[in-house]
């Protein structure tokens, strides 16, 4: 009788454990490129990553579908295409009709169909820390009615600056909150700006904690963002000096949330690395401190943890793999998905926001927009696919990407063509800065202004034969063009090339003569920048 007794309540507790419903932490790090994490084989000391794989999965073949912060971030947050937005400015720019050229053009829609407002209504703590950048900017309409005043750039201290950041701050968390958040602190909300241009994970980890104290007996959401690694590349050791500047401004004290940061480089040169690679260690110590939170408060078995990037940083604003679209993306999950396991099938970030709201059972609003799959299926059966391709879209350019082949496409609009060609600054700024299609990839891929790009993967992971206009991969072309354009179905109102002409869009002939002023301006922008 004991024995059916002690059964019954051991089968009992097993399944209040398993109905409770999963935390949600999404780790996201900035400008990180995946062939630079320990995991993947990078020369760097990242313990607690390391850590996060053997507990979790490490998934090989993750992208994100877009190649700067603005749209990525849109798209981990809604779980939708940047291209899908339809909030105000990205609606103005774009109308019904137009050729659209998502970028930094795009933030959360005021009807609040994102992850953290949808957790809300479905009995969920959502929170928020660190980096925003899916507001409007601070000299906008919107912002300046809700008080957000802009940043000096680039001025001497001040305690006038000072408060200005402080305040600015607070307004921030507040207009977070009015998307849907019911919790938000330390927040950077966009790229740090002198004479506060210094990273503080501390600070950022510092509200986290706080975060999972206050919401440790109830499920949360908590979306983090990190402003490391963000450029300059190699000298994020110089923020170990100013341990007091933050997203608020200059706090009294330091924080002494994490491992003291004199003893950073203590490990890294024991590790036989330099300080190049101090950046790395630093981020790390700040997923430690989470990860051993989660430990110390008894909720890490039921707490799902995400750790990704936004996008690669050596060809941001591009859409190649390499450096680029391809992201590192390590999960754990203790009691819903197996550990240790390396995980080779492809999936994108508009994946992360269906998973979630399936893992948790919550089915969002019949009008909620959605352009991802649930990637569930992969924690149990890791080998089965959940998707054929992955697609990427930036300024001009798109692409589509199988395990084997990567297709790019670049098709600029009548306006763009026209104004190149009359050597207008305003479109040879826009088709070769950080949003137009090739960005930093101009100078360091010779394919990069062309029509259409096709690359063997397999053969070729560096991207640097293009088998585009060769006869000999005419079938694959075409299948990839194919797949682009059942893509494009997702975006009726916005024509793109000859895939769905109409508008301002133009095929993707006849204007090789743009692309090399294109290339000559950006050349020439290089030469003025180095001489400054």
């Amino acid at each position: 009788m004991r024995i059916v007794f002690l059964l019954a309540f051991t089968l009992g507790s097993w399944s209040w454990v398993a109905a409770k419903k999963p935390n949600v932490i999404v780790f996201l790090v900035d400008d990180y490129d995946k062939c630079e994490t320990s995991v993947y084989g990078g020369k760097v000391l990242t313990p607690n990553l390391d850590r996060l794989a053997r507990e979790g999965m490490t998934f090989l073949n993750a992208h994100v579908t877009s190649t700067v912060c603005t749209p990525s971030r849109y798209t981990f947050l809604t779980g939708r295409y940047a291209g899908s937005s339809y909030c105000e400015e990205y609606s103005e720019l774009f109308p019904e009709g137009k050729q659209a050229l998502p970028g930094f053009n795009v933030e959360l829609e005021e009807d609040n169909m994102n992850v953290g407002a949808v957790f809300a209504k479905n009995g969920y703590a959502a929170g928020y820390v660190g980096k925003y950048h899916v507001g409007p900017d601070p000299g906008d309409e919107a912002a300046r009615e809700a008080g957000l005043r802009e940043d000096p750039k680039n001025v001497p201290f001040s305690e006038e600056v000072n408060r200005l950041k402080f305040e600015n701050e607070k307004i921030a968390r507040k207009m977070i909150k009015q998307r849907g958040f019911t919790w938000a602190k330390n927040i950077y909300w966009n790229n740090t700006k002198a004479p506060f241009q210094m990273h503080n994970p501390e600070w950022t980890i510092a509200a986290a904690v706080d975060f999972l104290e206050e919401h440790k007996d109830k499920p949360f959401y908590l979306h983090y963002c990190t402003t490391l690694l963000h450029g300059p590349n190699g000298q994020w050791f110089k923020s170990l000096d100013f341990p007091k500047v933050t997203g608020e401004g200059m706090i009294e004290k330091e924080l002494g949330v994490m491992p003291p940061r004199k003893t950073v480089m203590e490990r890294i040169r024991k590790a036989g690395l330099t300080e190049n690679e101090a950046g790395y260690l630093w981020m790390d110590d700040s997923l430690g401190v989470l990860l051993d939170k989660l430990d110390e408060l008894g909720i890490a078995d039921n707490t799902l943890v995400l750790f990704t990037a936004d996008h690669g940083s050596g060809n941001k604003g591009s859409l190649y793999k390499d450096r680029g679209t391809e992201v590192p993306c390590i999960m754990r999950w203790p009691a819903g998905m197996r550990k240790g396991v390396r995980c080779e099938e492809l999936l994108q970030n508009t994946d992360f926001v269906p998973t979630w709201f399936d893992i948790s059972g919550i089915k969002p609003p019949k009008e909620y927009q959605i352009d991802g799959v649930s990637l569930k299926p992969l924690f149990k059966k890791f080998k089965e696919p959940v998707r054929p391709y992955v697609y990427s879209e930036i300024g001009a350019a798109r692409s589509v990407k199988t395990k084997r082949f990567s297709y790019l496409a670049l098709r600029y609009t009548k306006d763009q063509v026209a104004g190149v060609r009359e050597n207008q600054r305003k479109y040879l700024r826009e088709v070769s800065g950080l949003s137009g299609g090739v960005s930093r990839a101009l100078m360091a891929n010779e394919n990069a202004l062309t029509y259409d790009q096709l690359y063997d993967l397999q053969n070729d992971p560096e991207t640097r034969n293009n088998l585009a206009y060769k006869k000999s991969h005419t079938a694959t072309l075409e299948s990839m063009k194919s797949s682009l354009k059942a893509e494009l179905k997702r975006f009726p109102k916005h024509p793109y090339g000859e895939f769905s002409p109409g508008g301002n869009a133009i095929p993707g002939s006849g204007y090789d003569d743009v692309f090399e002023r294109v290339r000559t301006y950006a050349e020439t922008e290089k030469k003025k920048g180095k001489k400054k």
